[in-house]
């Protein structure tokens, strides 16, 4: 080792043996550091399960989307089609969207019929994704790679608005995309496919993913492999878009087709939404890209894997749905894992010197911590999420007096703490079962969803009318019973 100005030979020395020791420490062949990716596992699935087990036991979820998924979920428990009330008398699911993976849940719940089993689910299946990730990360750049990796997709924005925000079936494909593309980057072309193809289960639109992850496969020389990964992408789409969906759905069509492609504007409002409108003005668009990359440094732009977004980003840009530009809720979800396999992909196939390595790692580690505080992994400590309003309390001894198998409507919030023991749908929302046995309400100022607090207000005084009686009033939450 060269001298160091300054320090004696017994120092430099010493020295030596400590960054020695710290390199064998560190080394990969050590067994701690072979684990590393079941440790994240491991941690990231208890912050997932503490955060979302605590906002419904805080009442802080919502029946758009987690009664509407434990409705379906209970209906394939007991051996039925998937009947979703929340979306009108008898609605079959699998005529809003085509997810018939969710049904591996079913035996499970019929173990357990409770809503938990979805959100531990999720926090399972959404840690699950970390670990070929760093895996990858760890064969190819070594255990600090590994660790920021792992703990970047990890804590993530768009994973913490998932987790935050219900249960979704985006929650299958999220381990699915991470598998798919890290097998990709390692040159496991059949195992990529095997991967992606399972995403035709998940949801209708990521038929568009397996066709680009399939081109990607042919890119890297499986050109027979890739091209019928592409081929049966399209057509798994459009046969749920155009065929299945339509088959289940009351209307007779797919009924997100004119919602998503932005069509409701003519030719001309079609062709800018699918080219300037895609990354201009409204700003929500460019404030989502710019955070999408931020995480990785930008670095995922070196690799071709980062194409796997493109279609989830085409879809969403190009509705008219402003919350489909944004960063909340479950859309991004998806994209996490393509941006950090492409972060490493792109590191390892176009390899940097040490250096720039660890300034890219630097940088991954502060863009995480500092956009970790606005979003809901950060409630994880926050004292606030560990206490139980009062409020909730008062809601329980309401929805404690309402009886197994029940009709009832309910305010948004209340809906999953009633849709695996009851039949529950959104009070005031139209098209739901006319006069339910029960109504319950939150009378403080509703969300907008699915009536805000006038129309609310109006709707009690027509229900009582109709010869609705109180049963109850604690706190602020409002028991109504028709005989």
């Amino acid at each position: 080792m060269p001298a160091e100005p300054g320090l004696p030979r017994r120092g430099q020395g010493r020295l030596a043996e400590v960054l020695a020791a710290g390199r064998r420490y560190l080394s990969p062949a050590r067994g701690w550091v072979r684990w590393s990716p079941w440790a994240l596992l491991g941690f990231l699935a208890a912050v997932y399960a503490a955060v979302s087990v605590r906002m419904h036991q805080r009442m802080l979820t919502s029946g758009y989307d987690l009664g509407i998924f434990e409705q379906t979920v209970r209906s394939y428990a007991h051996g039925h089609l998937p009947v979703v009330e929340l979306k009108g008398p008898g609605y079959i699911g699998l005529g809003d969207h085509f997810s018939p993976i969710v049904a591996t849940l079913a035996p499970f719940y019929r173990l357990w019929p409770s809503p938990y089993v979805l959100l531990l689910a999720q926090a399972l299946l959404m840690a699950a994704a970390v670990v070929p990730l760093s895996r990858w990360a760890l064969r190819a750049l070594g255990p600090a790679a590994a660790w920021i990796v792992g703990l970047g997709y990890g804590l993530s924005w768009g994973i913490a608005s998932a987790v935050g925000f219900d249960f979704h079936e985006i929650a299958f494909a999220v381990p699915l995309v991470s598998f798919s593309l890290c097998a990709l980057g390692q040159g496991r072309l059949r195992a990529a496919a095997l991967w992606a193809l399972g995403l035709l289960l998940v949801k209708e639109d990521l038929g568009l993913t397996v066709a680009v992850i399939g081109l990607l496969i042919a890119w890297r020389g499986g050109r027979r492999l890739g091209t019928a990964t592409a081929l049966a992408g399209v057509a798994g789409t459009l046969l749920e878009v155009l065929v299945v969906i339509p088959a289940f759905n009351p209307a007779g069509h797919y009924p997100y087709l004119d919602y998503v492609s932005g069509v409701s504007g003519g030719f001309a409002s079609l062709v800018y939404r699918w080219t300037v409108g895609l990354v201009a003005a409204p700003d929500p668009k460019s404030t989502t890209l710019v955070l999408l990359m931020a995480p990785t440094a930008f670095m995922a732009l070196r690799s071709p894997l980062v194409w796997a977004a493109a279609p989830t980003l085409l879809w969403r840009f190009s509705s008219d749905n402003f919350l489909y530009w944004e960063t909340r809720f479950q859309y991004s979800a998806v994209l996490m894992p393509v941006v950090f396999a492409a972060l490493v992909d792109g590191l390892v196939r176009k390899p940097v010197g040490r250096r720039l390595l660890r300034h890219t790692l630097i940088v991954v580690a502060v863009v995480t911590a500092l956009l970790l505080p606005p979003f809901p992994l950060f409630q994880a400590v926050q004292p606030g999420t560990w206490r139980t309003p009062a409020r909730v309390a008062a809601a329980r001894q309401l929805l404690a007096r309402i009886p197994d198998g029940a009709t009832v409507a309910a305010s948004n919030l209340l809906v999953p703490q009633l849709s695996g023991r009851t039949t529950v749908t959104e009070f005031g929302l139209p098209g739901s079962r006319p006069d339910p046995q029960w109504i319950i309400v939150d009378t403080t100022a509703p969300r907008d969803f699915p009536v805000g607090s006038e129309q609310q207000a109006r709707l009690i005084e027509q229900a009582m009318a109709r010869g609705y009686r109180r049963e109850g009033h604690a706190g602020d939450y409002l028991l109504l019973h028709r005989p």
